[in-house]
């Protein structure tokens, strides 16, 4: 077997990537989407019927001129993420503005938006992740969420804090991202490789898996933002791990032997005791992590720049249907 086809036995793959030709090629049980994957795909000739309709739909909907750019863009996400769920067997991230990121009463409603427009084209909620960035008001959200069946995967995750208060939340899923935290660490210390178990994202994730385990946390831990393959195969086990297309394609043409890594019985013995964390210990837990707290603010900007861009797009193509 490929290392792709090793890693399905161990791990759920995830197609990170909001391009259907793309999904449809690896076969992944998962798929997550954001603004940056949105634009790239909404551009190609082959999905503009979905960016028509979505232009449709904000012009004979919207309540206001203001209201038409939001609800466009929120009603092209619904498109895409349907139209990925008719080829996936699993369920599909749809992200919430990341301006909404310090909002948490803004947040729970734009995920009420999400859920009711997949609703009226026939899409369940249980098939549905809210993705929700890991602010402390983005996890407050998410806890009133989780208890009304609305599913979240918390995403720029890059502290143990973070981590410790998705699970006292019990937010369904937590999307670490093991890429850039490992370019932070080359940037802060100088050091451009890293032995595979000793990447710092690596590390991390470890440590997240290991405690949630542990402690007996239902909270699915989903490594992101992989930078190479071996990042990947050193988290083999982890409950998922959502992968870009290269990287499932550099995966699919390797054969060696993929080791299974991450498990319950190691985290019994290596994982944290319980920490119990309200919004003061959180935000100075945080706080003390200078990688977590850069990388939060820069992610949360970034995903802003991605929005806008979208957005922008979108309103030159804005014309009455």
């Amino acid at each position: 077997m490929n290392q792709l086809e090793q890693l399905k036995q161990y791990t759920i793959v995830v197609a990170d990537t909001g391009e259907i030709q793309e999904i449809q090629k690896y076969q992944p049980t998962d798929a997550t989407t954001n603004p940056s994957l949105l634009y790239k795909a909404a551009q190609r000739e082959e999905y503009q019927h979905l960016v028509n309709d979505a232009i449709c739909f904000g012009n004979n909907n919207a309540q206001s001129e203001s209201d038409k750019l939001e609800l466009t863009l929120d009603k092209l996400a619904v498109n895409f993420g349907k139209e990925i769920l008719d080829i996936i067997p699993g369920r599909i991230s749809t992200e919430v503005d990341s301006r909404l990121s310090f909002d948490t009463a803004a947040t729970i409603e734009k995920a009420h938006e999400i859920i009711e427009m997949y609703k009226d084209v026939g899409i369940d909620r249980d098939r549905i992740l809210v993705k929700i960035a890991s602010t402390w008001e983005g996890i407050e959200a998410a806890k009133i969420l989780e208890k009304e069946d609305i599913k979240c995967n918390m995403t720029l995750l890059f502290s143990f804090a973070q981590a410790v208060a998705c699970a006292q939340a019990k937010v369904t899923l937590i999307s670490p991202f093991v890429g850039r935290i490992l370019d932070w660490y080359k940037k802060s210390t100088g050091i451009e490789h890293f032995e595979p178990h000793k990447d710092p994202g690596v590390e991390s994730v470890t440590r997240i898996y290991n405690y949630y385990k542990k402690n007996g946390f239902k909270t699915q831990v989903m490594g992101a933002s992989f930078r190479n393959t071996d990042e990947i195969t050193e988290l083999v086990g982890s409950d998922l791990l959502t992968i870009s297309p290269n990287l499932l394609e550099e995966l699919k043409n390797k054969t060696e032997l993929v080791q299974h890594k991450l498990n319950k019985e190691a985290a019994s013995k290596n994982g944290e005791s319980l920490i119990e964390i309200d919004e003061k210990s959180f935000r100075w837990m945080h706080n003390e992590d200078a990688m977590g707290t850069e990388k939060l603010a820069e992610g949360i900007r970034n995903f802003t720049k991605d929005t806008l861009q979208l957005e922008n797009y979108i309103k030159n193509k804005l014309v009455n249907c």
